[in-house]
C-alpha cells in the first residue's frame, strides 16, 4: 500500500481537494474536509521560529487548516532567526470560537519576563472551552504560571529547569521525561523535539493516519525514507 492511499483525513467541511502523502506529492483528486477553525501561532519579539516550523506547515498542508498569527499587540514582530512577522490580530482580538488549536513557540523571553496578563487569561479561557493548547520548549513554562498543568502528564526542557524557572511549580509527580507529551488537549515538548511536537500536534488535530504520522516522525527524525517510498 502506497503512502497515498494510507492517508486518512476525515473532519469538518468537506470540498474538493487533492489528497496527499506524508511528503506532499499529489496522488488523486478527490474530496478532503476542511475545517472551519484555524490554529492559532503566538509570536513575541525573540520567538524560536523553527520550533512551530514543522507541526504548522503539515497542519495546513495536510489538514487544511488555516494559520493565525497573533502578537502581543499588531506591532511586527523578529523572530531568534531573524524573520520579520506580521501578526494578523492581537491576544485581546482572539475570538476562542474560531480556535481549532493555539500554539505557543519558545523563546528567551519567557525566561526573562513572566507572561501577560491577556495571555494567561486567553489561555484559561481556551482551556476551559477544551480548545487544544501547545507549547514548546521555554513556552512550557507559560502553561506552569497559568496553572494548566495540575493533574496533566507534561514535558518540557527537563524537569530541574521547569522547577527553576516556574518556583511554584508543584506538579512534579505528573512530568514525564519524554520528547512530546500530550494529556487531555495538552501537549507540551522540549526545545529540541520540534519533530515530536508537530506529530502530537498533528495528532490531537486528526491530521494524517496514525501509521503515516509515525512515518513522518520517523523520517524527519532519522532522514531516510523508507525503502520502495514514492
Amino acid at each position: 500500500m502506497t503512502l497515498g492511499e494510507r492517508l486518512s483525513l476525515d473532519c469538518g467541511r468537506r470540498t474538493p481537494q487533492l489528497k496527499r502523502n506524508p511528503l506532499g506529492s499529489s496522488t488523486s483528486v478527490g474530496y478532503r474536509s476542511v475545517p472551519f477553525k484555524a490554529v492559532y501561532f503566538l509570536v513575541v519579539p525573540g520567538f524560536a521560529d523553527w520550533e512551530g516550523a514543522h507541526a504548522l506547515a503539515e497542519v495546513r498542508r495536510h489538514g487544511r487548516y488555516e494559520v493565525k498569527v497573533v502578537g502581543l499587540d499588531h506591532q511586527p514582530v523578529e523572530s531568534m532567526g531573524g524573520l520579520t512577522i506580521q501578526p494578523a490580530c492581537a491576544l485581546t482580538e482572539v475570538d476562542p470560537e474560531d480556535v481549532a488549536l493555539f500554539m505557543l513557540p519558545g523563546g528567551d523571553r519567557w525566561e526573562q519576563q513572566p507572561p501577560e496578563r491577556e495571555l494567561v487569561e486567553l489561555l484559561a479561557t481556551l482551556d476551559a472551552r477544551a480548545v487544544p493548547i501547545a507549547a514548546i520548549c521555554a513556552a512550557t513554562t507559560i502553561i506552569a504560571r497559568a496553572g494548566l498543568l495540575h493533574g496533566r502528564c507534561h514535558t518540557s526542557n527537563g524537569l530541574a529547569y521547569l522547577k527553576h524557572q516556574v518556583p511554584a511549580y508543584s506538579e512534579e509527580a505528573m512530568y514525564v521525561d519524554q520528547p512530546a507529551v500530550r494529556d487531555r488537549g495538552l501537549i507540551t515538548a522540549s526545545g529540541v523535539a520540534d519533530v515530536e511536537f508537530a506529530r502530537e500536534v498533528m495528532a490531537e488535530l486528526g491530521v494524517l493516519s496514525e501509521a503515516d504520522r509515525v512515518y513522518w516522525a520517523q523520517l524527519f527524525r532519522g532522514g531516510q525514507r523508507e525503502s520502495g517510498a514514492a
